[in-house]
């Protein structure tokens, strides 16, 4: 609203709305959550599966993969992508056309793969009627998808004996920083880094994280994250629901090396890291003689396999590799929620 615009709505007597319009949401049952976000999600039917990308505004992408999602069929090449829009309470769906880059601001603009139009690509349509998210295929085969909400089998997992409980919704007394919502249990962010008090070296980590929705935001501004082993190296987390999988997107090791798959759920699901973590090895020199080695499930999923990480990523502390360090949870000004934390330490 420009000053002469405010001038004159205060010279009617029309009341002005004194917050801005909301741009974040960190709980799915808010009653302000835009329409467009309960159309956004996963959607699975025969051997077909569909993952709608909520881009602000009313505007969407549906990313469809031959042979199911990511990690249920999926033949891990050909996809075909839509355009959608919300109008009118109906949702409807057209092939992707135009001059298209990975990740643009403008929705008109916007693709979900970075080669555009990405291998597979065939003139299809669609809408939404309900929950389901029917498809026209160009020999003119109508698909009816199912929306789904794919749950990690090992979300809630139990610690088992011998474990540390870094957070289990009580308190916060092993983290330095982070609030505990004592009407939600959770941990939260709040923008800031967490780190644990303890250092640890070798072990097994569950946890358990849930990314802002932010319609608007692309990239690295869309609930930016990072889980860090010993607080050298980032496992990312971030809404990069239905893109590539790249390595500074979630489930990647920040610069370091992509996922195998793209297994990252929709922004405010709960989703899971379990991490099988060696770190570095010193000489009596100092310098490094062996890399530190990662494998990785994301929502269940194998991501990473023994994945050797070349060296610390950015944000790392200053002490040198194969020390023991603290987890940390990124902050980077996002409002990121984590629950049932737990670490087993290995020799």
């Amino acid at each position: 609203m420009t000053a002469a615009t405010l001038a004159l709505v205060l010279a009617l007597g029309i009341p002005v709305q004194d917050k801005q319009e909301k741009k974040v949401w960190t709980d799915a049952a808010d009653p302000t959550l835009p329409a467009e976000f309960h159309s956004q999600g996963e959607y699975a039917g025969g051997e077909t599966g569909a993952q709608v990308i909520s881009l602000g505004g009313g505007q969407l992408q549906a990313v469809v993969y031959p042979g199911g999602l990511p990690g249920a069929g999926w033949d891990g090449k050909s996809k075909i992508l839509l355009v959608g829009r919300l109008e009118g309470g109906k949702v409807t769906f057209a092939s992707a056309e135009g001059a298209r880059k990975y990740l643009a601001q403008k929705p008109e603009e916007f693709s979900a793969t970075r080669k555009f139009p990405p291998e597979g690509q065939k003139p299809w349509s669609g809408g939404l009627e309900g929950t389901a998210l029917v498809l026209k295929t160009d020999a003119g085969k109508d698909l009816k998808l199912e929306k789904v909400a794919r749950t990690s089998p090992t979300m809630g997992a139990a610690p088992p004996p011998g474990a540390i409980v870094l957070f289990d919704g009580k308190n916060t007394d092993e983290w330095k920083g982070g609030r505990l919502d004592a009407k939600t249990g959770l941990l939260n962010t709040d923008g800031s880094d967490i780190l644990s008090k303890r250092k640890f070296t070798n072990y097994a980590v569950h946890l358990e994280f849930m990314l802002p929705y932010r319609p608007d935001a692309r990239g690295q501004g869309r609930g930016n994250s990072g889980f860090y082993q010993v607080d050298h190296y980032e496992l990312q987390i971030l809404d990069s629901f239905g893109l590539d999988g790249l390595n500074n997107e979630c489930g990647g090791f920040y610069t370091k090396a992509a996922p195998k798959l793209n297994m990252c759920a929709p922004p405010l699901a709960w989703q899971t890291y379990d991490v099988e973590f060696t770190n570095a090895v010193a000489g009596p020199d100092g310098k490094k003689t062996k890399s530190a080695l990662a494998t990785v499930k994301h929502n269940g999923v194998l991501v990473h396999d023994a994945q050797e990480i070349s060296g610390p990523t950015g944000g790392h502390r200053g002490d040198p590799e194969g020390t023991p360090g603290p987890l940390k949870l990124q902050g980077h000004g996002n409002p990121l929620q984590f629950r049932n934390i737990w670490i087993v330490e290995k020799p």
